[in-house]
């Protein structure tokens, strides 16, 4: 696949200029994943200050109290759609596997829509091995079609993700995640990639980060937003992102939504 160069990929960037954005203030926005199974950890997210948003595993035990509560604060709702990855990592419920079928994708994709209220877009849990298929990736788009104007955000956990290119090949707004705030769950590292986050925003004119509700991540997020005003930098909802990134696309060349043979060759042994 003739993708943009390797260290491009791996830090999730875009070819646009702040000046190319306007003379607007530089935006980011701000995703916590993994909710649905902590109710403590949904209240606490969706008290954060702005409009942070709320990714919410389908089928867990507070899912729709934790979407409710989001959207009650004037958060976005995302669902958080579980994807398979590489290797033999635990699959969480309603997880989109590679064997299955077009019909199957899409019967999962809808149960895990109506699982969470609310919900304005998508993005991946996992996914490292379906983000790589194009087919795959399109039979997903095409259910989102169908549940009614949703955005798809690539959490972009595999540089080989096709999933941005796709979504937007088959006509669903589309974005991609830039920053990862806590792989490392310490406070020094979640503030370098703050720090990170925001160094992004001023050079592209806007940046995506993505966190987890690990207490680290949650204190310096508690922290750090309630002082954004006096970094210039603007807190907005993932669909602005979306907006942007539509207006100021990163270049791909065609994915080939056609399932591969391999694809056929796996679902076959099912």
């Amino acid at each position: 696949m003739n993708c943009a160069p390797a260290a491009a990929l791996a830090a999730g960037l875009w070819l646009v200029s702040t000046a190319a954005v306007g003379a607007a203030p530089p935006v980011i926005a701000v995703v916590i994943d993994d909710l649905g199974n902590s109710f403590a950890d949904g209240k606490r997210v969706a008290a954060l200050p702005g409009p942070v948003a709320c990714a919410i595993l389908p089928h867990t035990q507070h899912a729709r109290q934790i979407a409710d509560l989001a959207y009650a604060n004037k958060k976005e709702v995302l669902l958080h759609l579980p994807m398979q990855a590489e290797g033999d990592l635990p699959q969480s419920p309603g997880t989109v596997t590679l064997d299955m079928t077009e019909q199957e994708i899409k019967d999962t994709v809808a149960a895990a829509i109506a699982a969470v209220p609310h919900v304005v877009g998508v993005n991946n849990h996992e996914g490292s091995l379906i983000t790589r298929h194009p087919g795959d990736m399109a039979w997903i788009m095409q259910a989102l079609h169908q549940a009614g104007p949703l955005f798809y955000l690539d959490s972009f956990t595999d540089a080989d993700s096709v999933a941005y290119q796709v979504a937007r090949e088959q006509g669903v707004p589309a974005a991609r995640r830039n920053v990862f705030l806590d792989d490392v769950a310490t406070d020094e590292a979640v503030r370098e990639q703050w720090r990170r986050l925001l160094a992004l925003a001023r050079k592209h004119g806007f940046a995506l980060a993505i966190g987890h509700p690990k207490g680290v991540t949650l204190r310096v997020l508690e922290d750090v937003l309630s002082r954004l005003d006096e970094e210039k930098v603007v807190l907005v909802p993932v669909g602005r992102i979306v907006e942007l990134q539509a207006a100021y696309p990163m270049a791909w060349p065609a994915s080939n939504s056609a399932p591969s043979a391999a694809d056929a060759h796996l679902r076959n042994r099912s």
